[in-house]
C-alpha cells in the first residue's frame, strides 16, 4: 500500500517537526511539504496535490480556514484538510466544517490518534469525535446555526435511500468509522464504501458530516 502524503501547515516550526516525527514514524505515511502560513499551504495543494493537509487555524498571511476554503473550493485538488488546533471553540469547529475540512482534531490528542486520524481523512472518512460529532448534530439540528451553503435541503433522491443505505446512514450519524459499520452490519469494508457514497450522492452531501447533519435536520436518521 503506498504511502499517505502529507503537508503539515503550522506556523511553529517546532510542531511541524514534532508531526513530521510521529507520522514518518509510522511508515505509512510520508510528509511532502511544509507550510508556515495559509497561503503556502494552499500553493502545496495545487502543487504537490497530497492527500492530507494538516492545517493549523491561527496562521499569519492567512488563516486555516480561509486557506482551507480555498482548497476545497479548488476543483483541481483532491486533497483532504484536517484541522488541527490547539483551540476546542466552536467557532472554529463550525467554520471548518463549513469550508470543507474533513476532519477535527486538538493538539493535545495522543501520537496515535494523529496518525490514526491521517489515515481516516486520507482513506475518505471524516473525522470527528463522538462528542464533537453530538456538538454538530445538535446545534444544526437546534436551528443555532443555519445550514451551511454547501449543505443543501435534501434532493427528492434521499427517499430513493434503500433500506440498508439508510441503515448505514444511521451508524454513520452515531460517529461509526467505515470499518466498524462493516463489522456491526457484518459486510465488507469496500461495500459499506459503496453504500456510504450511495448516501452522499442521494442527500446531496459533500461528506459523511454533512450527511449526517442533513439527515438529523430533515428526520432521517
Amino acid at each position: 500500500m503506498s504511502a499517505v502524503r502529507v503537508v503539515l501547515a503550522d506556523d511553529h516550526a517546532m510542531m511541524r517537526a514534532g508531526f513530521r516525527a510521529i507520522l514518518e514514524s509510522e511508515g505509512t505515511v510520508t510528509v511532502v511539504g511544509e507550510a508556515s502560513t495559509g497561503a503556502e499551504a494552499v500553493a502545496l495543494a495545487t502543487s504537490l496535490q497530497p492527500d492530507v493537509i494538516c492545517m493549523d487555524v491561527q496562521m499569519p498571511d492567512m488563516d486555516g480556514l480561509e486557506a482551507t476554503r480555498r482548497i476545497v473550493a479548488d476543483p483541481t485538488v483532491r486533497s483532504a484538510v484536517l484541522i488541527v488546533t490547539t483551540f476546542d471553540r466552536d467557532d472554529y469547529l463550525f467554520t471548518a466544517l463549513e469550508a470543507g475540512a474533513s476532519g477535527f482534531l486538538l493538539k493535545n490528542a495522543g501520537p496515535e490518534e494523529l496518525v490514526s486520524a491521517v489515515r481516516v481523512v486520507a482513506a475518505g472518512d471524516a473525522l470527528l469525535a463522538p462528542e464533537v460529532t453530538r456538538r454538530v448534530i445538535a446545534r444544526f439540528s437546534a436551528g443555532d446555526v443555519a445550514d451551511p451553503p454547501t449543505a443543501p435541503a435534501p434532493p427528492p433522491l434521499a427517499a430513493a435511500l434503500t433500506d440498508r443505505e439508510a441503515e448505514v446512514l444511521k451508524l454513520m450519524a452515531d460517529a461509526l468509522s467505515n470499518g466498524e459499520i462493516a463489522a456491526r452490519l457484518f459486510i465488507g469494508e469496500a461495500t459499506v464504501k459503496t453504500h456510504v457514497s450511495n448516501v452522499l450522492a442521494k442527500l446531496g452531501a459533500r461528506d459523511r458530516v454533512q450527511a449526517v447533519v442533513i439527515a438529523h435536520r430533515h428526520g432521517l436518521a
